[in-house]
């Protein structure tokens, strides 16, 4: 097994740790008291190549393999203190890019894919329902088939990007085709007749990454926006989920491991009692065990990128990495918060941010709870 990166992942981490460092931070207190999208810094990493990493080349984007994809999302984290933000790119290139990516037709992939690269337009995944979440068989948005197109009816709820999207993945039952042999995905652009989206909600964390709700009323959408085959939403939210439990958190892995350097600092710089606070053992036991999470999320992560980058299914390994990453940003969060004393539970400090953003990561992409029933199912519990 060989751990090393290549001098191109190295010059590539580089660069976007410190792009994410110089560029993606202005600003950043002013803009989470007022939960404000920061549309320049997505431009930013539009510019600089983020959002085009998984895509390819003819339509826009970089064709980077998923492994250094990873890295380079790692680094983002390390670099850039904004996870609001962070949280909005992973959502759009995981939950919408990709499946365009996987199962559009050339004429979908080319309508929406350059101009999302670009950063000149949003996308938002519309899965989870005021009644239903995660429950999938039960989900309750209509689609109808008439002709040559479809009518949608429903409501769909805590749609990351949805105040500031441009097109929607929305997922919806076909009204002929019972349960799950029915769900099937839609994009459905913000224009349409019968969408309407609501003003973004206000959040505990990621407070930066719009968050809203969408009705629709009626809505006729061409048979062509349908993306796949009927029947095939199930297999599209599966491989986002994939994609996205193995991802998104590579930028949680950067801002752990952007919190254990900035508490090893204070540790050895803060004194008390005539030392430096990292000599009591309560101090440094805390940061040790901040390093033991941080490695083992990082194998995890890239266990499942480099699956993935084999070819390989990874609904196991997605779920693990998930679970033990999100659960391992909160205890972090709270020992970093713990070793700063005072100082980390004040705002000023920008210490707790990182646990109110944290608490998210054990719900968003499915919850710890559901993560654990994944991983049951697969050792045949």
């Amino acid at each position: 097994m060989d751990f090393s990166l290549s001098a191109e992942q190295r010059e590539l981490t580089e660069a976007a740790a410190d792009f994410a460092r110089k560029e993606l931070n202005h600003d950043l207190v002013k803009r989470e008291d007022a939960g404000e999208f920061p549309r320049d810094a997505w431009r930013a990493c539009a510019k600089f190549g983020i959002l085009g990493l998984p895509v390819p080349a003819e339509l826009g984007g970089t064709d980077t393999d998923i492994l250094t994809t990873a890295l380079v999302m790692e680094a983002l984290g390390y670099g850039c203190q904004d996870n609001g933000l962070l949280f909005s790119l992973n959502a759009q290139m995981w939950s919408v890019e990709l499946p365009l990516v996987a199962f559009g037709t050339e004429a979908q992939q080319r309508a929406y894919l350059p101009p999302m690269v670009s950063g000149d337009i949003l996308g938002g995944h519309a899965m989870t329902e005021p009644e239903t979440g995660s429950d999938a068989l039960h989900m309750r948005t209509r689609a109808e088939r008439r002709g040559d197109h479809y009518v949608l009816n429903g409501a769909k709820q805590y749609i990351t990007n949805a105040p500031v999207a441009d097109v929607f993945l929305v997922y919806a039952s076909v009204t002929d085709r019972p349960g799950l042999a029915g769900l099937s995905a839609f994009l459905v652009d913000r224009a349409t007749p019968g969408l309407m989206v609501s003003s973004g909600f206000e959040k505990m964390g990621l407070r930066t990454s719009p968050i809203g709700e969408i009705t629709l009323a009626d809505c006729q959408v061409p048979g062509q926006s349908r993306l796949g085959p009927e029947g095939a939403g199930m297999a599209i939210f599966n491989s986002s989920m994939e994609w996205e439990r193995s991802c998104i958190f590579a930028s949680v892995v950067g801002a752990m491991r952007r919190q254990l350097d900035a508490c090893v600092a204070y540790a050895r710089s803060r004194e008390q009692f005539g030392q430096p606070i990292g000599k009591f053992q309560g101090v440094s036991n805390k940061l040790a065990d901040m390093y033991v999470r941080l490695e083992a999320a990082r194998l995890l992560i890239y266990r499942v990128a480099w699956l993935k980058q084999q070819g390989r299914s990874a609904p196991a390994e997605a779920a693990a990495a998930k679970l033990f990453t999100s659960e391992a940003f909160v205890q972090s969060s709270r020992d970093a918060i713990q070793a700063h004393g005072a100082l980390g539970y004040m705002k000023e400090a920008g210490i707790e941010r990182d646990l109110r953003d944290a608490l998210a990561s054990t719900i968003y992409s499915g919850t710890s709870e559901i993560q654990r029933v994944v991983l049951a199912r697969m050792l045949g519990l």
